[in-house]
């Protein structure tokens, strides 16, 4: 049973095609979606493999990175002597790939990655990142499952608000996203529920600074007030409608035409939607006397704390999730939520 649980955001740098297999409707490869809202989501196994590939294949080749786990350091990196730790680690984390009665279970779970914000065209102010209570309110029970109560969503907007000082007005009360106007309320001042929403979503979505120069203060500053929660069957039509559809082809080299059969569409989840999965950890699914070496046992901490710990520094930034990967797609910014400091 898992013990503790850590929401980790996915935020998309690029479009995003996590798959579920050919079609015979109007798209040849549409992504995955839930069964009962049409939403787009990434299956939890999908999110484990590219999350574990990560882990396993380790993309920054700096032997100075070390992970501190309780009292252990190691490092992903074969030129260390820690390393061979550091793959038992990762065998007994996310499992072995291998079935059968002699194996065990993984200690790390995920569920499936829930979209949160999805990115819109605007007529004003380039695009927006839209919601709608039926998410927003299921965000706010996810995050009860997380033992930090500083994780709590401020109360919840009602549909067709947006922040008191949006940048995506036309005129009066009217906004356009794609080729849709909208009649949105503005908040009145800045202790509104959806100024508090996206001032409170702005300081948890983003990775923190690391330096003066902060690559995502534009990121910042933009959802503060672009944010629009919209009501949910209008929502639901975006998330269906308004994904990227792209037509892919080969070429036949020998008379450059379009070979037979290569001509298809596949769809995206588009740049700057990000979703979000809960990490869920459990002590190690092993006999005391096979993990007895693990970093995961020390006397005085849970093994399930040890195991997050590991999953929280050995994550990387930016992850490849999806299909595409040759050209360019599915390119991940990872941030696991923490309270503010």
């Amino acid at each position: 049973m898992f013990k503790l649980a850590k929401p980790v955001f996915l935020i998309c740098e690029t479009p995003l095609h996590a798959g579920s297999g050919s079609e015979l409707g109007v798209v040849d490869l549409p992504i995955q979606r839930e069964r009962h809202t049409d939403f787009p989501k990434i299956e939890s196994s999908s999110l484990k493999g590219g999350i574990r590939e990560a882990f396993e294949k380790p993309r920054d080749t700096s032997a100075s990175k070390i992970l501190q786990v309780g009292k252990e350091q190691i490092t992903p990196f074969k030129q260390d002597p820690s390393h061979k730790k550091y793959e038992d680690s990762v065998l007994l984390t996310f499992g072995p790939e291998e079935s059968g009665n002699d194996n065990y279970a993984g200690a790390l779970g995920f569920t499936d990655a829930r979209l949160l914000l999805f990115s819109v065209k605007s007529m004003k102010g380039v695009f927006a990142w839209i919601t709608c209570p039926k998410v927003l309110q299921r965000f706010a029970t996810d995050l009860t499952l997380c033992e930090d109560s500083a994780l709590t969503v401020p109360p919840l907007p009602e549909a067709e608000t947006v922040p008191y000082n949006c940048s995506l007005f036309v005129k009066d009360d009217k906004i356009v996203l794609e080729e849709y106007t909208f009649s949105i309320t503005k908040d009145e001042m800045d202790q509104g529920n959806c100024s508090k929403l996206a001032e409170w979503l702005s300081n948890h979505l983003f990775p923190a600074a690391k330096a003066d120069n902060d690559p995502y203060t534009y990121w910042r500053e933009k959802l503060k007030i672009d944010l629009v929660v919209l009501k949910d069957d209008d929502f639901r039509d975006f998330v269906t409608l308004s994904t990227e559809v792209v037509t892919r082809i080969r070429i036949e080299p020998a008379t450059g035409t379009v070979a037979k059969g290569a001509l298809f569409t596949e769809e995206f989840l588009p740049s700057e939607s990000v979703m979000y999965s809960l990490v869920l950890a459990s002590p190690i699914f092993r006999k005391d006397e096979d993990k007895k070496d693990s970093i995961f046992v020390q006397n005085g901490t849970h093994e399930e704390t040890l195991v997050m710990q590991f999953f929280e520094q050995g994550l990387p930034e930016v992850i490849q999730l999806g299909g595409d990967a040759t050209i360019g797609k599915g390119i991940i910014r990872t941030h696991i939520m923490k309270k503010e400091s």
